[in-house]
């Protein structure tokens, strides 16, 4: 009996110093990043830009393919060291939808299948891994 008031008690002890271990929270992970890896990328990279293949005008709800590629003038590399992580799409400031990129075994292009009810922007980002997410955006016109 003796014996087991002692492991509780040292099993108690160990839990009050849990809380005084030192944590990593996101905000400060966050704060490593510097500013040109929080913000996108706009301008043209032939490597890196987005390229959005649809329709300029759609009719209302009628599903369509988007297509994006990234690299406007050539092929994204697609290398264990460099790759593309993900393609997003978004209309306006809204996300629709995210493909996440394999390194190596993905090429770097998704096609999305989607509708819409009103006009708008598509974006594409892709986000390297060696650098901040490049965005480009299409106008596209939706119709009744």
């Amino acid at each position: 009996m003796k014996l087991r008031r002692i492991l509780l008690v040292a099993a108690a002890g160990s839990l009050v110093l849990l809380p005084s271990t030192v944590r990593v929270d996101a905000q400060s992970q966050a704060e490593q990043f510097t500013p040109e890896y929080r913000e996108l990328r706009r301008s043209y990279d032939e490597k890196h830009t987005p390229k959005i293949e649809a329709p300029d005008t759609v009719k209302r709800g009628q599903w369509f393919e988007v297509t994006v590629t990234i690299g406007t003038g050539g092929i994204h590399p697609s290398l264990a060291e460099h790759f593309v992580r993900y393609i997003a799409l978004y209309k306006d400031s809204a996300e629709i939808a995210r493909v996440y990129l394999h390194p190596v075994f993905s090429y770097p292009k998704a096609v999305f299948t989607i509708a819409l009810d009103d006009s708008g922007n598509l974006r594409a980002v892709a986000e390297p891994t060696h650098s901040a997410g490049w965005e480009s955006s299409k106008k596209i016109v939706v119709t009744r």
